[in-house]
C-alpha cells in the first residue's frame, strides 16, 4: 500500500512540471541509499543560497557539552514550594557525568566539587537549565565546568542560579585508572576556561594545607562570640543521624551510588540539623569544596551525620559525613565524604534574620568551631578574590598568609585569561619585534613578542627572577626580595628610573607568581600584580605605582628556540609610554625587547653551567 500511494505521487508531481521523469528515476535508483523523500524543484537563486551557507559553517558544537532541561514539579519541591537543593544537586551531578563520559568513552565517577553558590531560589512551574561541558582533560581526570539557570515560562524570564566545578575521574574495568585523550578548546572561552583549568586543580590540591595553615597561625582558645540577649544553643542538641540503604534506582551503570544522590541525603541531614538550632526552615546558601574519597555500591548502608559546627550572626555552618557499611555490621564502616554546608533563615522580605548562638562541645566540638571560623575566612576570600572579574578587583590587594593561594591563582588566572583573548591586533613589528593590542571596554593592553635561541626553560628560569630585571629594563632601578613565599610566588619591591609627576621615583610591591607547563602545549608563566604590604607602606620619597596583570608566557618552538612573550594590561601611569609606541612615536618597546633578548643569550651559558654543577 505504501508503494501504491508513493508511485501515484511521484506520477502527479511529474504530471504538474514539479519534476522531470531524469530526477524520478535518479531518486528511484538511489532513493534507498540518500534521502527517503523525492527531489523537489529549485526556486532560483536557491543553490546560490546553500552554497553561500556550505560557505560559512556555523560554529561547531563542544562535543562535550550537555543540556539539561527539568520541569520542576510538586515531588521536586521543598514545604515552600521551591526546588530541593538536592534535587538539584542530582540533576547537576547527572548533567557533569554524562558529559564526561562523552569525552572518556568509558563510565566516569565524581571526584570532588568546588564551592557552589546558589544565587537564587527555583518556584514550582520553572525551568531548570543546566548546561556542562569539559574544560580540561588531565591523566585520568577532568574538570567539568556547570551552569545552572533557571526559565520562568509564562514572562519568559531567565537568571542564573550558580556555577560549578566538579572533577571526574574515568574508571576502566574493575575500577582501574583510564589514560585520557587530550581536549582541544576551540572558542575563546573554552580556551580560558581550558587554560585556567590547571591552576583550579592547583587550588584543590592545596586546599587541606590552607586550612591547616590559618588554624596554625590563629589563637588555640575557643573564644565564643556574645550576642545581646541571646542564649547559647549546645550544639548536641542539632545533631542528626540517619540511615539509607542504596538501591539500584540509586546507583549508576556500574552499581556505584551517585554522587548526586550521596550529596542530597547529606543535604537532607544538614537541613534538619540546621532546622533544630534556628526552629525555622533554612536556606542552603553555599556548599563548600569536598571530596569523595571512595565509592559506595548497591546494598550498602550509608549513615548520614551532621552537626551545627558555629553559628554567626546571619549565617551557621553545618557539617556532615556520610559513612558506608555492608551488610554485616562487623564490617567497620567506611568514610565516603565529608561537608560543610552553609545556611541562611531568611525573613518575609528575604533577608538574612540573626541566628542564636552555638555552645560547642568540649573536644572535637571546640575544634570544629574553630575550623568553621577558618573555613568562613577561607569561603570569603575564595569568593572574592578568585570569583571577581578583573574589573572587580582593587589595583593592590592586600597581601596575607591565609590568602597566599587564592591571590597567587587570581595572579596566574588572569595573565591567563589576557592571553587567550582572541582579538589581539598587530600594531607594530620592527626587527623581528612584534607588538600586538588589546582594545576593551575599560583597558588597553598590549603584547610583545619574538623569538629567541634559548630554551623555554632557561628563559623562564631568567626572567622569573626581578632582581635581574634592572640589567635590560631600563624602567627598573633596583628590585629588593621581600618574601619568599614558597617556591613558585615571591613577593617584591621594586623601584622604577621613572619618574612621576610629582618628580619622584615610583615604587611598586609586586607578587610574582610562576608556573611550569601542565601538559604539552602549555607555556611556562610569570605572572605579577600589585599587593599591599604593612612592611612595606608607600613613603614620601617615592610615588607608589600599580600593576594590574602583566608578565611573561614562555612557548617552545624548537629544542633551541622559544617564543617570549610579554603581556600587560595597562594602567593609567603606563598608558602614555604604550600609546607612544603604538602610534610610532618611540622605539622605546623595541629597545627594551631587542634589550632581552640579549640579556637571555648572555646568560644562558651561565645558566648552563650552573645546572651542570648541581
Amino acid at each position: 500500500r505504501a508503494a501504491v500511494l508513493l508511485f501515484r505521487c511521484l506520477l502527479k508531481m511529474v504530471k504538474e512540471n514539479i519534476v522531470g521523469p531524469e530526477e524520478i528515476l535518479s531518486f528511484c535508483c538511489n532513493g534507498l541509499q540518500g534521502s527517503t523523500s523525492p527531489p523537489r524543484a529549485q526556486e532560483p537563486g536557491e543553490r546560490e543560497e546553500v552554497s553561500g551557507a556550505m560557505a560559512c559553517p556555523a560554529p561547531a558544537r563542544n562535543p562535550t557539552e550537555v543540556q539539561m532541561s527539568q520541569l520542576v514539579l510538586p515531588c521536586h519541591t521543598n514545604h515552600r514550594g521551591e526546588l530541593s537543593t538536592g534535587q538539584l544537586l542530582k540533576w547537576i551531578d547527572t548533567a557533569a557525568c554524562l558529559s564526561t563520559e562523552r569525552h572518556a568513552g568509558c563510565p566516569c565517577v565524581t571526584a570532588s566539587m568546588d564551592d557552589i553558590y546558589f544565587e537564587h531560589t527555583i518556584s514550582v512551574g520553572q525551568v531548570v537549565n543546566i548546561k556542562a561541558k569539559v574544560n580540561r582533560a588531565f591523566n585520568s581526570s577532568m574538570e567539568v565546568g556547570i551552569q545552572v539557570s533557571y526559565e520562568d515560562l509564562c514572562s519568559g524570564k531567565h537568571c542564573s542560579i550558580c556555577k560549578a566545578y566538579a572533577t571526574f575521574v574515568a574508571q576502566g574495568p574493575s575500577g582501574s585508572k583510564v589514560k585520557l585523550k587530550p581536549l582541544t578548546p576551540q572558542t575563546e572561552e573554552e580556551k580560558i576556561e581550558h587554560s585556567i583549568a590547571a591552576e583550579r586543580r592547583r587550588m584543590r590540591l592545596v586546599h587541606k594545607d590552607t586550612l591547616k595553615d590559618l588554624l596554625t597561625h590563629s589563637p588555640r582558645e575557643t573564644e565564643l562570640e556574645t550576642r545581646d540577649g541571646s542564649v547559647a544553643v549546645p550544639a548536641e542538641k542539632t545533631r542528626v543521624e540517619s540511615v539509607e540503604l542504596v538501591l539500584p534506582p540509586h546507583a549508576n551503570h556500574q552499581g556505584n551510588t551517585f554522587g548526586g544522590q550521596i550529596m542530597a541525603w547529606m543535604e537532607n541531614v544538614a537541613t534538619i540539623a540546621a532546622s533544630r538550632l534556628c526552629h525555622a526552615h533554612p536556606t542552603l546558601q553555599a556548599i563548600e569544596m569536598f571530596h569523595f574519597r571512595g565509592p559506595s555500591q548497591v546494598g550498602d548502608r550509608l549513615v548520614l551525620k551532621a552537626i551545627v559546627n558555629n553559628a554567626f550572626k546571619n549565617s551557621m555552618e553545618v557539617g556532615v559525613c556520610a559513612e558506608a557499611y555492608g551488610q554485616e555490621m562487623s564490617i567497620s564502616r567506611r568514610h565516603i565524604n565529608s561537608a560543610f554546608m552553609t545556611f541562611v533563615v531568611l525573613d518575609q522580605e528575604g533577608r538574612p534574620r540573626n541566628l542564636p548562638m552555638v555552645a560547642p562541645e568540649p573536644g572535637d566540638g571546640e575544634r570544629r568551631y574553630r575550623e568553621a571560623s577558618a573555613r568562613k575566612k577561607i569561603r570569603l576570600d575564595r569568593k572574592y578574590v578568585i570569583s571577581c572579574k578583573q574589573t572587580e578587583v582593587p589595583l593592590s590587594v592586600p597581601w596575607d598568609q591565609s590568602n597566599k593561594v587564592y591571590l597567587s591563582y587570581n595572579n596566574v588566572s588572569a595573565l591567563k585569561t589576557l592571553v587567550a583573548k582572541a582579538n589581539w591586533a598587530l600594531a607594530r613589528e620592527k626587527e623581528k619585534v612584534r607588538m600586538y593590542t588589546l582594545e576593551e571596554d575599560k583597558f588597553l593592553s598590549f603584547r610583545i613578542e619574538m623569538s629567541v635561541h634559548i630554551t623555554a626553560g632557561q628563559a623562564f628560569s631568567l626572567l622569573s627572577d626581578l632582581r635581574r630585571r634592572h640589567e635590560w629594563d631600563s624602567h627598573y632601578a633596583s628590585a629588593e626580595l621581600v618574601q619568599q613565599v614558597d617556591d613558585d610566588d615571591m613577593i617584591y619591591h621594586v623601584v622604577s628610573q621613572k619618574l612621576s609627576r610629582e618628580n619622584k621615583p615610583q615604587d611598586f610591591v609586586i607578587l610574582a607568581s610562576r608556573r611550569k607547563p601542565c601538559s604539552k602545549g602549555d607555556p611556562y608563566v610569570v605572572a605579577f600584580r600589585s599587593v599591599t604590604l604593612p612592611t612595606h607602606p608607600a613613603t614620601a620619597g617615592f610615588t607608589r605605582g600599580e600593576t594590574l596583570c602583566s608578565g611573561f608566557c614562555i612557548w617552545p618552538e624548537t629544542e633551541e628556540t622559544s617564543k617570549v612573550a610579554y603581556y600587560n594590561q595597562a594602567t593609567p601611569g603606563y598608558l602614555n609610554y604604550v600609546t607612544t609606541n603604538v602610534a610610532g612615536l618611540s622605539s622605546n618597546f623595541c629597545a627594551t625587547f631587542k634589550a632581552c633578548e640579549k640579556f637571555l643569550l648572555k646568560n644562558k651559558e651561565d645558566l648552563i653551567v650552573r645546572l651542570q654543577d648541581l
